[in-house]
């Protein structure tokens, strides 16, 4: 994952790399790739699960709305219908915590009052 996300950088970005406190994330190893390549680590404070709430739901409602509702013919097909649900989620998806509009609608609406 880390050098897919590696390869996708352009000069000059330095994007944020957010995880828990997982062994393989204090490995020095790691650690160094990620200041090579000037990608800054977060890591959640120890208990700390806040943070990664959103995450951890946006994947509950994927399996569930996806994953577990539909059979895939191959990996392509997959990556397809996953391609398909981001968009969906995105796009379509209305919530209640945003007023019944997507996360797009939401942040367009907010960035426009602002």
């Amino acid at each position: 994952m880390l050098d897919k996300a590696i390869a996708c950088l352009h000069e000059g970005e330095a994007p944020i790399l957010h995880s828990d406190q997982g062994w393989h994330y204090q490995m020095k190893p790691y650690i160094h790739e990620l200041k090579q390549h000037g990608i800054i680590q977060s890591m959640s404070r120890k208990g700390n699960c806040l943070d990664n709430a959103v995450m951890e739901n946006f994947f509950g409602l994927l399996k569930s709305e996806l994953l577990y509702i539909q059979e895939f013919e191959s990996m392509d097909h997959f990556k397809q219908e996953l391609e398909q649900y981001i968009d969906y989620y995105n796009h379509k998806r209305i919530k209640e915590k945003l007023r019944g509009l997507s996360p797009v609608q939401y942040r367009i609406q907010s960035s426009v009052a602002a």
